[in-house]
């Protein structure tokens, strides 16, 4: 697939392929404890316990046991569920709404911005994220990213990997499977994508990997495309 002419969607995965989660956390909140007053505090830890509760806490809603709400509450509960563990349970409403917000306010990847905006020449860009809608446009704001149409779970009320979230973005943009490409960092992700019929780009991020996790290093599939950056990836498809 050295280029795609065929291709005119790019749904993007947001957390991990787009922005940096872990590394935006850990200066968010070393910064926050700064402000606050608060004694030291392993925040790349912190980012890893709060997004560790991020599957769980969408898989209830998967399985109905839960009705659909979108990230922001969930990332709320989950907050809440670590405070303890980490010395933080006396942390007043505010604070635990600003920790709340630090994830509208994730840094991209350098290569972000510039690879997107080479892609934008020749393709729809779509964020297909399990991030709320206000969640991805302040992070968008905050960062420059150059979406067209912002989708994912809040659009289409059901998180990835059910195949809904895939299958309803593809309808919101009217375009045949076929047609989209989903790109991501993360393999569980294309596999659900990919038996959906829509073609895959696995991008490497190993920066975004606690010390030790061996996951989403390397493609476990057959991919269409597997890049070491967004630019790399725009460099295949011709733009």
């Amino acid at each position: 697939m050295a280029a795609a002419p065929e291709v005119e969607a790019l749904l993007f995965d947001v957390f991990g392929t787009v922005v940096d989660w872990r590394g935006s956390i850990e200066r968010l909140g070393r910064d926050f404890a700064g402000r606050q007053g608060l004694p030291a505090l392993d925040w790349a830890a912190f980012a890893d316990a709060w997004r560790a509760r991020y599957q769980p806490a969408m898989a209830a809603v998967r399985e109905g046991r839960r009705p659909f709400v979108r990230l922001d509450i969930l990332h709320r509960e989950n907050l809440e569920a670590i405070l303890p563990d980490f010395g933080l349970d006396r942390l007043d409403g505010a604070a635990r709404a600003e920790l709340t917000l630090f994830w509208h306010r994730l840094d991209p990847w350098p290569d972000s911005v510039p690879g997107m905006t080479r892609l934008k020449r020749r393709h729809i860009l779509a964020a297909q994220s399990n991030g709320n809608i206000a969640l991805i446009v302040d992070m968008a704001r905050h960062g420059g990213l150059p979406w067209d149409v912002v989708l994912g779970a809040e659009v289409v009320g059901h998180y990835k990997p059910e195949p809904a979230a895939y299958l309803g973005a593809c309808a919101a943009l009217d375009r045949a499977p076929g047609r989209c490409l989903m790109v991501a960092a993360h393999n569980d992700d294309l596999a659900a994508a990919a038996a959906c019929g829509l073609r895959t780009a696995f991008v490497r991020r190993p920066a975004e990997k606690a010390p030790g996790e061996t996951a989403d290093l390397a493609p476990s599939g057959d991919w269409d495309l597997v890049v070491d950056s967004l630019e790399k990836l725009a460099e295949r498809l011709g733009c």
